[in-house]
């Protein structure tokens, strides 16, 4: 498939509606979303809970089908694809970082960010290289051989962002990050986001109800009875759309 990666916007969503049925009852959890999001951009989508923002994480990272609407990454229109090449698209270009880090405890940190690129049966020794090299750029260097009972909370989920930062994804899916995290440490991985977006010119996409993290960004959406409003700030591109 033909990538557009000259592409300025990597994101493009239109009228994303997404329906739950149970019998004869339908809920209806997103309506009509529209959005887009450039390349290296970071953008924060709040809402409360049960209001819909881990259905749209899904959707845009290719995890859920919408009941209705479309979706382009990188030109390529997702849901057109059969789900074995979504499955490899997804694994290529899309990185995730969850509320709970999801490392694997018998794993080192080094070998747990290398595992979605040893996967895709990249070869080891150059996935072991930038695995280490991306530990290191992140304050991470003296932890590689840790397994994750040995880290503290705030260094998991550092190398939870590094995993998934190891494929060089186009855009980077985040769902409450920082929501298990104490300030100072909270306060760091908001800075850590962005240092890595604009170092490696990939999107970030976070789902949170931390008004500090989103306000960090450089624009602000918010979920609400399942249409997307944005909200303009005073820094970054504070564009409405």
């Amino acid at each position: 498939m033909n990538l557009g990666l000259e592409r300025d916007i990597i994101i493009e969503a239109q009228g994303i509606r997404k329906v739950f049925r149970s019998g004869s009852e339908e809920l209806e959890v997103l309506r009509q979303v529209d959005l887009e999001v450039g390349r290296g951009e970071l953008l924060a989508i709040m809402g409360v809970s049960g209001v819909g923002k881990s259905t749209l994480l899904h959707i845009l990272g290719t995890l859920d089908r919408p009941t209705a609407g479309q979706l382009s990454i990188a030109g390529v229109d997702v849901f057109g694809l059969s789900d074995d090449d979504l499955a490899r698209f997804r694994n290529r270009h899309i990185g995730f970082v969850f509320q709970f880090h999801h490392l694997l405890p018998e794993f080192t940190a080094l070998e747990n960010v290398m595992l979605p690129a040893l996967v895709a049966a990249e070869p080891e020794e150059c996935i072991r290289e930038e695995a280490a090299a991306l530990l290191h750029s992140v304050g991470l260097g003296k932890r590689l051989y840790h397994r994750p009972g040995e880290l503290s909370g705030g260094e998991r989920q550092r190398v939870a962002v590094v995993r998934a930062l190891i494929r060089k994804p186009l855009v980077v899916l985040a769902d409450e990050p920082s929501g298990n995290l104490d300030v100072a440490s909270s306060q760091n991985l908001h800075e850590l986001i962005r240092e890595l977006s604009r170092a490696h010119s990939q999107a970030f996409v976070v789902m949170t109800h931390d008004r500090v993290l989103a306000e960090s960004m450089d624009r602000l959406g918010h979920l609400e009875w399942g249409a997307l409003r944005m909200e303009s700030l005073s820094r970054g591109n504070g564009n409405q759309s």
